[in-house]
């Protein structure tokens, strides 16, 4: 079933979610700068807001520093060429609300853990790594990955590794299972995403 597939996956990103809470060095390079942005604007949030209001407003963030139509195209992967336009527009529009429906819940299990940035790697295909340690109050501190890249609109985030696994990848096997096991169709699968995103 998509939701306990899309609960793994929501298990498996909390830290990634979690890191979105810490204010980072202002002298970071550029596409830090985004993430510092990012994690200002949703400690606001998290201060200010509770319920509907949470989650509207972490999606808006998503929205304006996320490359939601490329993170969607390749986690869809191959089906993303099957899908019509509109069933294009409502796994987007499906897949926003549940991921900021999410986030907006984990939010609440902050607990002091900071955010130390690494080194910041430039590579040939256009994308900036920005490595990353979460350091939590008990346990190892956790290695994030932010994978930025500018697509002309500004500098956006394309990924997070969480310890080496990608949030695309992850969400590309999950949903191409669903997909599998249902026909072959992306159609249940955004039936499912549509579902989950109006409880």
């Amino acid at each position: 079933m998509l939701l306990l597939a899309i609960r793994r996956v929501a298990i498996r990103l909390v830290a990634g979610a979690a890191v979105l809470f810490f204010v980072l060095p202002a002298s970071a390079a550029d596409p830090s700068k985004l993430i510092e942005t990012v994690a200002a604007e949703v400690i606001n949030i998290v201060k200010t807001k509770t319920g509907a209001d949470r989650q509207a407003a972490i999606r808006q963030v998503m929205q304006a520093n996320f490359d939601l139509p490329f993170m969607t195209r390749s986690a869809l992967g191959k089906h993303w060429n099957q899908a019509t336009e509109a069933q294009r527009a409502r796994f987007l529009t499906a897949l926003e609300t549940a991921e900021a429906r999410a986030y907006s819940e984990r939010f609440g299990q902050y607990d002091g853990q900071t955010l130390s940035l690494g080194k910041v790697t430039a590579r040939p295909n256009g994308i900036t790594v920005v490595d990353s340690k979460l350091n939590q109050a008990t346990g190892q501190p956790i290695k994030l990955e932010w994978e930025v890249r500018d697509n002309g609109q500004g500098p956006r985030i394309t990924d997070v590794k969480v310890e080496g696994v990608s949030l695309i990848m992850t969400r590309r096997s999950d949903f191409n299972s669903y997909i599998q096991n249902n026909g072959g169709s992306v159609e249940p699968l955004i039936q499912e995403l549509e579902a989950r995103a109006s409880r």
